[in-house]
């Protein structure tokens, strides 16, 4: 296994981020890890990196034992971590030259940092000063530097935060083309990207594991409820929903856009149609979902 999680706890005083944790990643595997804001992902990504030590509990990536040989380990891990650490006076290539130095790169560092800019596509803003950059190329150079030593394993967390669609999509197939030969663990609360990116999920609430399958398996065990969302042009108060034996769950998005809960989308939608004929609702848009993963997600970390 490239990464291996066994018995991991980490406490902050008396809070428990991480409990128990255990679970492994093979060799080119792209694997989503997903948690609600505090599930401790962070945590147990950096204890992985070896920038935190567990309490109990060990972690050994590519065969090295992470609190034994912290600095071989790092050797074979890119990391970019959710605050992305950078030095914003320095050049783009300024500071991919002091990164491969950190790596002692040597004779190939040119290679790699030319390798690293095409990959990201920093190429139209490599001469700029990191501090003038948008927030989108500031994630890409943390992603070159993650990229340069040619590590088997990447850990990235919220990897595309702050890129615009079009980045998103380009950073997507980045990451599923470096899938084909390295181990990938990485976190994000996009969960249409996990959903395109990976096969496999890891799903943590407070510090606790709640799933560990390939997406085919958590669909196909899951709660049995289907999602329907409706889009109307009136503003219907809750209560209209809430009535319906039908609908579990009425969620607003937004006005006139509702996400209903239930175990029938095919007996619901046929509800609200016979709803907005009795009340002269338009209905701009109306179509239902099973076992998607924004589901699933919600129905194992809502407390």
């Amino acid at each position: 296994m490239s990464i291996s999680v066994q018995h991991l706890t980490k406490r902050y005083g008396e809070q428990t981020a991480v409990n128990d944790l255990s679970f492994s990643v093979g060799q080119g595997e792209i694997v989503g890890f997903l948690g609600p804001n505090g599930a401790g992902k962070s945590t147990t990504m950096k204890i992985i990196t070896g920038y935190l030590d567990a309490d109990e509990g060990s972690v050994e990536v590519m065969g090295r034992r992470v609190r034994d040989n912290p600095l071989e380990t790092k050797k074979v891990i890119g990391y970019l971590p959710e605050a992305n650490p950078l030095y914003y006076d320095m050049y783009v290539k300024e500071y991919l030259h002091f990164i491969a130095d950190v790596h002692h790169l040597g004779k190939d560092t040119r290679g790699r940092i030319d390798e690293a800019i095409t990959l990201t596509g920093l190429t139209p803003e490599y001469k700029k000063t990191i501090g003038t950059l948008s927030k989108g190329y500031k994630q890409r150079v943390g992603l070159a530097a993650a990229l340069l030593h040619h590590p088997g394993v990447l850990i990235l967390d919220e990897p595309t935060s702050g890129l615009d669609p079009n980045q998103i999509i380009e950073i997507r197939e980045l990451i599923r083309n470096l899938g084909k030969n390295k181990t990938v663990l990485f976190s994000s609360h996009i969960l249409q990207e996990v959903e395109a990116l990976c096969d496999r999920v890891i799903i943590i609430n407070k510090g606790n594991l709640v799933a560990d399958a390939r997406l085919a398996e958590l669909r196909s065990a899951g709660s049995g409820k289907d999602e329907v969302t409706l889009v109307i042009k009136e503003s219907v108060p809750a209560s209209v929903f809430e009535a319906e034996p039908l609908i579990e769950q009425c969620r607003m998005k937004g006005e006139g856009h509702w996400t209903l809960t239930t175990v029938s989308s095919t007996e619901l939608k046929k509800r609200l149609l016979e709803l907005s004929l009795q009340n002269n609702w338009n209905i701009v848009s109306l179509h239902s979902e099973s076992g998607s993963l924004e589901a699933i997600f919600r129905s194992l970390t809502s407390n």
